[in-house]
């Protein structure tokens, strides 16, 4: 069956509390250091501790928080621009890890990944909305959806917006979202069966239960200028006023542009709208009294969805928060660790005292004798019709990234990309010969660099590439074979065919009513099997 990544290193992990009354809750630098070594030795076996003995009493009930196309774009983890009061309070109640990171960078296959706790590229649903049509992905033996392995411990499972009143987009339920299941997306069949229902409210006296909450996040924004204006409405009629754009700070490489800043600082209002549905779950949680018995767990998808955020490796798109809050979870604490979004199955399956599959290779990060990653890996394949296989591997110093296809430019075609606004002014200011070299460079160039590899702590936005420097070829050289192993231990199962390209395209191309955007999708997907036929 699939194997473990090999090696694993000594505890370099902090558990790190915040000042007491720290209302800005920011963290400020954080410090890797031997002295607290031990203080996270304790804290980790203090927790470990701590559930067990909840589980011989009471199973706590379980609580994801699942949110679209959002970045750590919380007061907690830096954001200024706007406040978080609900996120931060979770962290300042619980855990917050600084270094979370998705295994993919694009919906399905972070979900598959993550309702599994199995790499996506391990199960072969690593392509984006794959599997659903006359092309079909079965589960590996002894692989099941995580759902399925707590109904099977007696949780009751369930998924939907996790309040009465509104769904996943925060707006009062209408005929066709009430009694809706939360967003799925997996790339493999399954059987509904795995969930009982949208919410908790359906369960048994006293039975514990699994419940996704699954939250429209950054798609709240929409991708257009009424899609802008129709949630301005929604966010005036909420806090009284919308982001102003000119506060937005943006990554060097987009320009100042005022369709960027709106787009940015609608996106900053789809975090505060995130934030306080999160307030009234948890307030209906501690309403229930079920709140002290509860594990909650809170992350995002992956990151923002820009150019080089959503679909891409940099830390734009696979940065992700993660705080867990509940019983026997230390308060106001931080972990500077690599963890990767998978690791969220085996620490939950842990907590309700379910034994964690030997096949999966997400780890229960909260073990006493857990021992921090000296590594963790994404991958990114074919988005929509856009074929592509780049992979990643990141460690305490170094992200490291190899494009399969560097003769592709980073904005190559795609239907669903250049759909967007952002995208089409980029491409705009590309064609005018108004943006700046640095947003060439790193949007517009022809090809990519085979390899990439940027400093940590030093290039925040990975701009500078190191990859051709000689002073770090040593380095280059350890995150290239550690990458080639990771490949081969954990079966990468790599491009698709181009038959199987063929039907995932045309599956796609029926599903998709619109008669233009069909066109434009058939137009790249030729330009895409006509790239693979030269060998680009």
């Amino acid at each position: 069956m699939l194997q473990r990544i090999a090696g694993r290193w000594g505890l370099r992990t902090i558990l790190q509390p915040y000042p007491e009354n720290d209302d800005n809750m920011n963290p400020g630098i954080l410090r890797t250091t031997a002295a607290m070594l031990a203080a996270t030795v304790v804290g980790m076996a203090t927790l470990q501790a701590a559930l067990p003995q909840r589980q011989a009493n009471e199973r706590p009930n379980i609580v994801w928080f699942v949110v679209d196309d959002m970045s750590a774009d919380f007061s907690c983890y830096g954001q200024n621009t706007i406040r978080t009061p609900h996120v931060d309070r979770l962290a300042q109640q619980g855990l917050r890890f600084t270094r979370a990171y998705a295994t993919s960078p694009v919906c399905s296959t972070f979900r598959s990944a993550m309702i599994t706790g199995m790499y996506q590229t391990s199960l072969g649903a690593h392509h984006h909305r794959s599997g659903r049509g006359e092309h079909r992905i079965q589960l590996p033996d002894g692989v099941r959806p995580v759902p399925a392995l707590f109904q099977k411990s007696g949780y009751y499972t369930c998924m939907g917006s996790g309040l009465q009143e509104l769904d996943y987009r925060s707006q009062p339920f209408s005929s066709r979202t009430r009694n809706r299941i939360g967003k799925t997306d997996y790339n493999f069949d399954w059987d509904r069966a795995i969930y009982d229902s949208h919410d908790w409210s359906g369960r048994r006296e006293g039975q514990p239960f699994f419940m996704q909450v699954q939250l429209h996040g950054g798609k709240l924004r929409g991708a257009s200028n009424a899609s802008y204006e129709a949630f301005d409405r929604q966010v005036e009629q909420v806090f009284g006023e919308v982001t102003d754009p000119e506060s937005v700070q943006l990554p060097p490489y987009y320009p100042r542009d005022q369709v960027l800043l709106k787009d940015w600082s609608t996106y900053l209002d789809s975090v505060r709208m995130t934030d306080r549905h999160v307030g009234l779950v948890m307030e209906r949680l501690r309403q229930e009294g079920l709140l002290a018995n509860t594990l909650v767990v809170f992350f995002t998808d992956h990151g923002i969805s820009h150019a080089r955020g959503k679909q891409f490796l940099y830390d734009e798109g696979t940065h992700i928060p993660l705080v867990v809050s509940g019983p026997g979870v230390g308060s106001g604490t931080t972990r500077t660790d690599l963890v990767e979004h998978i690791d969220i199955a085996a620490l939950s399956l842990a907590a309700a005292g379910i034994e964690i599959p030997q096949a999966m290779q997400g780890r229960n990060i909260l073990a006493s004798n857990y021992s921090p990653k000296p590594s963790v890996f994404a991958a990114r394949d074919r988005c929509g019709e856009a074929a592509d296989r780049i992979r990643s591997v990141r460690s305490e110093e170094y992200l490291y990234v190899k494009n399969f296809y560097p003769q592709r430019p980073l904005l190559m075609p795609s239907g669903y990309k250049d759909g967007k606004l952002i995208i089409q002014r980029l491409r705009e200011l590309h064609s005018q010969g108004k943006l700046s070299n640095l947003s060439e460079q790193l949007l517009f160039a022809p090809a990519r660099p085979a390899e990439e590899l940027y400093a940590y702590g030093q290039d925040r936005w990975q701009t500078d590439n190191l990859a051709a420097d000689p002073i770090y070829a040593a380095a280059l050289k350890q995150h290239r074979e550690q990458l080639e192993r990771w490949i081969e231990e954990t079966g990468d199962q790599g491009p698709e065919t181009p038959e199987v390209y063929v039907l995932e395209t045309e599956d796609q191309m029926k599903s998709t009513r619109n008669s233009s955007a069909r066109e434009t999708y058939r137009k790249n997907a030729e330009l895409y099997k006509r790239w693979a036929r030269e060998g680009k």
